[in-house]
């Protein structure tokens, strides 16, 4: 996983390796803690808070192409094996709320986006009053052992015309999600983790498959897929 945050980074890199997993993970290695808890904080400033709104009129004002639509906010992590064993297999817990794409034209690609920002040095903290919809990509291979790349259209909201991986975002309407649901019942809870899980892997699939126009049947699965925080 990485995170656009060049601020972070006192080398001037625009990205912050928040997890590195050389050998990928498996389904079986990923986990979901799909919770209200994990949304974004608004801003105790009104000003501010109303600059979303603002930003975001302004930009689809300017775009056509632009839409809103429900997305899977990032909270933070938890591995397993932070005791530094290697002799278990890894297992990565993603933390997940809801936000939308309004929400993160803007915070997170507003040029007020570092007032959005708290002081600390845990990174859900420091973010916790930003949208941080969670991306994915995936690294595809040719037989003869080329490396695809897409340029993205002018009309997108984020880093229109550069050169990109076949990605997107999990889709929490996927898996029937359009708002958080009040469910005490924590059999329906960790059904719907698992569905969410399942969602971060056949997103990138399906993302795939609607970029480049390659068969799901003709794609093998190494695990070259990555989620970002875009």
């Amino acid at each position: 996983m990485a995170k656009l945050a060049e601020e972070m980074n006192p080398e001037g890199s625009r990205y912050q390796l928040l997890l590195s997993c050389p050998s990928g993970l498996s389904p079986s290695q990923v986990s979901v803690d799909f919770s209200k808890s994990h949304d974004r904080i608004p801003r105790q400033d009104p000003g501010l808070e109303d600059s979303i709104s603002q930003v975001w009129e302004q930009r689809s004002q300017g775009n056509s192409s632009l839409f809103n639509g429900q997305k899977f906010r990032y909270g933070g992590y938890c591995l397993d094996d932070d005791d530094g064993s290697t002799n278990e297999v890894p297992h990565v817990c993603l933390r997940l709320g809801l936000t939308d794409y309004r929400t993160f034209v803007g915070t997170n690609l507003s040029s007020l986006w570092e007032k959005f920002l708290v002081t600390s040095e845990d990174d859900s903290v420091r973010c916790r009053h930003t949208s941080s919809p969670l991306g994915n990509g995936a690294v595809i291979e040719t037989s003869d052992k080329k490396i695809i790349v897409l340029r993205r259209s002018n009309n997108v909201g984020e880093f229109p015309g550069h050169y990109v991986f076949p990605g997107g975002h999990p889709e929490p309407t996927a898996v029937g999600i359009d708002y958080h649901q009040l469910e005490n019942n924590v059999q329906t809870g960790e059904v719907l983790n698992k569905k969410v899980t399942q969602e971060m892997f056949d997103s990138i699939i399906c993302e795939v498959v609607e970029e480049t126009g390659i068969p799901a049947s003709s794609l093998v699965s190494r695990n070259e897929f990555f989620w970002s925080l875009t």
